[in-house]
């Protein structure tokens, strides 16, 4: 079931995926937008910003032309970063085939309205149902084809199922869900999690905190889906707690590494100037916050995070923000 397969997003989630789906036997175009990085990732063969070190085969096909990107395809894959979605997307507006079948693979919130990936895009492209794909699942490892499982979500069980076969390999395991909110939301929180996780370790504050913010934060996902419609056991899933854990537990982490050094005393503007790859906590921190707010659910760690990285909140003050809140009942009631 060999298809052409188009990837918005240049950035190492994107590579990686095209790596896998050209292993499978597909045909993969790379979508970026800037020529020269396009044609330097060509010449070299390698994604040095942001998937160094992998080598890339001279079948998978790289373009900065929108037109040529998305011709003749069967699926497009949007990978771009959230903070990037909207306008990116708008740029390819009345070029993706209608016929195409879109699943994003973003994990984040829309900054203007805290809306998922997948209702942007159908909101922009004026179709659907959009998939998503989220899971525990660093680039750099899929990349190398270290084995991986996923979940793909969407309302229509049988596209779900139709991106199934296109992504699954023996080395790279896709599950299928119908519940799209719970997997995008646990993809998106997660990483506003890991940041606070990646603090409490940057203070040494030890194993017991860690545990207790892991747990704790589950919790909150969890919160935040349910209110919004999301099925509670997608959490205890592939996208809830198998990629919370893989998030807030490596280095490989984008998102826990900024944590950490912040923890460490590092300023947040001074650590994202030195990274060219996007920590998705950081961006979509206050969306989350805003999310929860709206709900009228209680987001504690979501609401530190977004004081630590856009308020100037000092990483001790948060911690013992939340170590301060009144005693409550584990369980929901």
């Amino acid at each position: 079931m060999s298809k052409n397969i188009a990837i918005i997003g240049d950035g190492g989630w994107g590579t990686a995926l095209g790596l896998s789906l050209l292993r499978k036997g597909h045909t993969v175009r790379l979508w970026g937008p800037f020529a020269e990085t396009i044609e330097r990732i060509r010449a070299s063969g390698e994604n040095k910003d942001f998937l160094p070190g992998v080598k890339l085969p001279p079948e998978l096909d790289w373009t900065a032309d929108r037109a040529r990107a998305v011709e003749r395809a069967d699926v497009v894959v949007l990978a771009m970063p959230t903070k990037y979605f909207r306008t990116v997307l708008e740029s390819f507006s009345g070029l993706i085939p209608s016929s195409a079948r879109v699943i994003s693979v973003a994990k984040g919130l829309d900054g203007a309205d805290s809306r998922r990936m997948t209702e942007v895009a159908e909101s922009l492209l004026k179709a659907g149902p959009v998939a998503a794909l989220s899971g525990p699942s660093f680039a750099s490892e899929v990349a190398v084809g270290a084995p991986t499982a996923v979940v793909v979500a969407c309302r229509d069980l049988a596209k779900a199922a139709y991106f199934q076969e296109v992504f699954n390999t023996q080395r790279f395991r896709v599950y299928t869900s119908d519940d799209v909110i719970g997997v995008e939301l646990g993809g998106t929180l997660k990483n506003v999690i890991a940041v606070g996780v990646g603090v409490c370790d940057g203070l040494g504050l030890g194993h017991n905190a860690r545990a207790a913010l892991i747990t704790r934060g589950l919790a909150e996902m969890s919160r935040v889906g349910v209110a919004l419609g999301a099925h509670p056991e997608t959490f205890a899933g592939l996208s809830g707690m198998g990629d919370l854990v893989l998030t807030c537990t490596s280095r490989l982490s984008r998102n826990y590494t900024v944590g950490e050094r912040m923890g460490r005393g590092e300023k947040i503007g001074d650590i994202l100037a030195g990274m060219k790859q996007v920590a998705e906590g950081v961006e979509n921190s206050a969306a989350a916050n805003a999310l929860a707010h709206r709900l009228g659910v209680p987001a504690p760690i979501a609401a530190e995070v977004d004081a630590l990285v856009h308020q100037g909140r000092a990483p001790l003050d948060a911690v013992e923000a939340l170590l301060g809140r009144n005693p409550r009942p584990e369980r929901d009631r």
